[in-house]
């Protein structure tokens, strides 16, 4: 190789190493750019995209309510003996936990008793666990609609008496972005911890 060939070898060398690392730093930026969550991610997913209920004050509400606020939705009832109540002191935690961005977090509670659920007992609840969380009450007709948009199941069985049913439900939660589009279905059980940090992600994206 002589000594023309050699410079010429070098540049070309120097050229692929400077792309290569732009490459780099733009795959990396890219990948960092992208949040990583504990809840199942369904960014894009065609459904549970909106909804229309008046909450227990009489007012109608829709996600445009919520704009600029990340939402964590979830489906159950007041007399619900677990899973409802272990949830909601779970988001009056995590909005704890949230520091100065829990108002920047909204809860909704859409219940699948509205023949027990009266406004004032929906208020009730609420203010058992947060002030600020949004009791939804559906007619019988908006919520079987809303169960199918959000593909939740739930059920009524039967007790002893007329008024002492309990309602089967499914117990995962909906989170949406500030700019109120659907992003993670959060499984029951997944603690605390694991809800602050996908909600912080949120925010920040």
């Amino acid at each position: 190789m002589n000594k023309r060939q050699a410079l010429q070898w070098m540049v070309r060398t120097a050229t692929w190493a400077g792309v290569a690392a732009i490459a780099g730093v733009n795959l990396a930026a890219c990948t960092e750019s992208k949040p990583s969550f504990n809840a199942v991610d369904i960014t894009g997913a065609d459904y549970a995209k909106d909804f229309s209920l008046t909450d227990a004050e009489g007012r109608v509400r829709t996600m445009a309510d919520f704009k600029g606020r990340a939402v964590v939705l979830f489906f159950g009832y007041v007399q619900c003996p677990d899973v409802c109540p272990t949830t909601m002191s779970e988001m009056a935690q995590v909005k704890q936990q949230l520091g100065a961005d829990g108002d920047k977090l909204q809860v909704l509670f859409v219940t699948v008793d509205p023949a027990r659920d009266t406004p004032e007992v929906m208020k009730a609840y609420m203010g058992a666990f947060d002030p600020s969380f949004v009791a939804l009450i559906p007619t019988p007709d908006q919520l079987a609609a809303m169960t199918k948009d959000f593909k939740v199941y739930f059920k009524k069985v039967d007790g002893k008496t007329p008024t002492s049913y309990s309602m089967d439900h499914s117990a995962a939660s909906f989170v949406y972005d500030p700019q109120g589009r659907l992003r993670l279905y959060a499984r029951y059980g997944a603690g605390v911890p694991a809800m602050v940090s996908d909600i912080k992600a949120l925010l920040k994206s």
